[in-house]
């Protein structure tokens, strides 16, 4: 952004300080993850940087990791359960939450407030607790150490993140458009489909992603709910720390890295494309 010509000393002082130290935040964020890239293509099983690769010596790096993941059958069962797990939990999140985040939109719907509360709670108390009271409660349905008993714990944790976005993107909606629909003929369905859903779509796909990544990245709730077979790769990733320590756990985590930088690119896309569906001009 240029500065503007009539600023002062003081002025030009605080935009740099400004700048500089929103750089060393960013730097400070960032540094943990990226050093992780570089290390899970050493050829060495260490943690930590060997002389040959700080010489930038091509034997020193190896893909031999990555190898190591697509050849073990622990990591093969933990990248098929976070992908189903995460799926099928993700369709369930998004369905309740725009169901709920369609419903709490409504002026006229009683007790709002308090609902929207009990929703959100997933993200306000510790998941500590979520995960203890969700074992108790489907270790008496049978669920606890099943695929379906963790879909339905990881839905439950995606859940106020789809009411989040897709509230977000129905604020300010014109409700004029589905009375004149209603008035008009159509049924529910048909104006929710054909009316609402196109409007708030960039809302409800990134409330999909965030509860995607939720699902993904969850690890304290698997420890309490799955068994052998639903073991995902963050617990893998945790059992390796404890059980066998190796870089194929960086191999892993640059992966997901990279998966993270894709859905949160897509996220950023599908916000700019929400204000251009609402006629907003983007400044550059």
């Amino acid at each position: 952004m240029k500065i503007p010509s009539y600023f002062g000393f003081w002025h030009h002082l605080g935009a740099w300080l400004l700048k500089t130290s929103s750089w060393l935040v960013l730097l400070f964020l960032i540094m943990p993850i990226v050093v992780i890239i570089p290390l899970s293509f050493n050829v060495e099983p260490f943690f930590s940087f060997t002389e040959g690769m700080l010489t930038l010596q091509p034997e020193a790096y190896s893909l031999r990791w990555y190898r190591e993941i697509f050849n073990d059958p622990k990591w093969i069962l933990a990248i098929q359960n976070s992908f189903l797990i995460g799926t099928c939990a993700t369709v369930l999140a998004t369905v309740f939450g725009t169901c709920a985040a369609v419903g709490l939109a409504r002026d006229d719907m009683p007790y709002r407030r308090l609902i929207t509360a009990l929703l959100l709670s997933p993200m306000i108390v510790p998941l500590i607790i979520t995960a203890a009271g969700m074992f108790f409660f489907y270790s008496d349905l049978g669920l606890a150490g099943t695929y379906l008993g963790v879909i339905l714990a990881h839905a439950a944790l995606g859940t106020p993140f789809v009411i989040i976005t897709v509230t977000a993107t129905l604020t300010g909606f014109d409700y004029s458009l589905a009375r004149a629909a209603i008035n008009l003929g159509a049924r529910p369905l048909r104006v929710f489909f054909d009316i609402i859903m196109p409007l708030i779509r960039p809302g409800v796909i990134s409330g999909a992603l965030f509860a995607f990544i939720t699902s993904f990245d969850e690890v304290v709730v698997i420890l309490f709910m799955a068994g052998p077979q639903q073991r995902t790769i963050p617990r893998q990733m945790f059992s390796g720390l404890r059980e066998q320590i190796n870089p194929s756990i960086l191999a892993i985590a640059t992966l997901l890295i990279l998966v993270s930088i894709a859905l949160l690119v897509t996220i950023e896309l599908l916000r700019r494309r929400a204000e251009r569906l609402r006629g907003v001009e983007l400044i550059n």
